[in-house]
């Protein structure tokens, strides 16, 4: 029984295109295997219209991501604009602790459990 020849795939990946058709015109098992990579290249390039997809253009993504910041960052100016004491708090800090917030402590300031 005849061993069949395992050189196609290497000689696919590995070596330049002359070496693989030098091989396939020597080798009828690498022949056959040539012949089905062939097959399934067609086939791939028959239907590879039907099968593309169909993505927006990156275009319209990007104008749609700039307007949706410019919406953001205009929101954001108009509020801190029309409230300045809240832009005065989120900058310098107004933070409670557990005693101003009602809740019973210790001479640490944690919150003393009963």
């Amino acid at each position: 029984m005849k061993k069949k020849c395992t050189k196609f795939e290497s000689l696919f990946v590995f070596s330049d295109e002359e070496t693989l058709l030098e091989h396939i015109k020597i080798c009828p098992d690498c022949k056959k295997e040539q012949e089905k990579m062939d097959k399934i290249s067609k086939l791939i390039k028959e239907v590879k219209p039907y099968y593309k997809k169909k993505t927006p253009s990156s275009l319209l993504f990007k104008i749609a991501c700039i307007a949706t910041m410019s919406i953001l960052t205009a929101f954001t100016i108009g509020v801190f604009h029309m409230n300045t004491n809240l832009l005065d708090v989120i900058v310098y800090g107004q933070t409670f602790s557990a005693e101003d917030l009602g809740f019973p402590t210790d001479e640490y300031g944690f919150i003393t459990v009963n």
